[in-house]
């Protein structure tokens, strides 16, 4: 009887794991053995669960400007690492770095850093500061 209590606590433990690797399979929307630079000003900046959002407006060479959405972290892991609603704002230049979208017509990244030119605020240069499913789904 003991053997089958565990059994069913282990089931349990496995099936509420499931649904939270489902959820951050970055590899199924983004190419993780790329990395793209998108640089461009801040339009909008949400910060909220599970996912956080940047969206930036990106001039081409030819002077063509294109919306561009970074996919961040959620509220928790951004604030343990300092970023608050008031860290980026609309105007704010950004470069932000990480894997692209698998569909190039979407225009967005996975985002692994960000840098500001202004006070020179930097994101993802520092060992805390990555996100934990992003990481799983790189290392080797």
């Amino acid at each position: 009887m003991k053997l089958a209590s565990h059994l069913l606590i282990v089931a349990l433990m496995l099936v509420s794991v499931v649904p939270a690797v489902a959820h951050h399979a970055f590899a199924g929307t983004y190419n993780l053995d790329q990395i793209a630079t998108v640089e461009g000003t801040i339009v909008q900046f949400d910060i909220r669960n599970p996912h956080s959002f940047v969206n930036l407006e990106v001039k081409d060479s030819d002077g063509r400007v294109t919306r561009w959405g970074a996919e961040w972290g959620g509220v928790t892991l951004l604030t343990e690492t300092g970023v608050s609603r008031q860290t980026l704002k609309a105007g704010d230049k950004v470069v932000i770095t990480g894997p692209p979208s698998r569909d190039p017509l979407e225009h967005k990244v996975l985002m692994e850093k960000i840098r500001r030119a202004s006070y020179g605020w930097t994101w993802g240069y520092r060992p805390n500061e990555v996100l934990p499913a992003h990481s799983l789904q790189t290392a080797k």
